[in-house]
């Protein structure tokens, strides 16, 4: 096999910033930002805006999609009345 092929694989803490949760895992991202893990150990940081922990899918809690238009919400709010 051919030397440096293939990216170092690291452990590192995912922390899901949209409900403050947090795993080990294996990734070949890095980051300056570290975190003190549960074994007192010190891993890179990755911060990710949806997981397990917050998706739909997986929590069974569905969002409320705006129906609305953005135009019509804004004629709504910004609607004078004419006397």
């Amino acid at each position: 096999m051919k030397k440096d092929l293939h990216p170092k694989v690291n452990t590192v803490v995912f922390k899901d910033i949209s409900c403050d949760f947090q795993f080990l895992g294996n990734s070949t991202l890095t980051s300056k930002e570290t975190v003190k893990w549960e074994d007192g150990k010190e891993y890179p940081l990755i911060k990710v805006e949806i997981s397990s922990a917050s998706h739909p899918f997986f929590t069974g809690k569905q969002r409320l999609l705006d129906t609305e238009g953005r135009v019509d919400k804004f004629k709504k709010k910004y609607a004078t009345s004419a006397k």
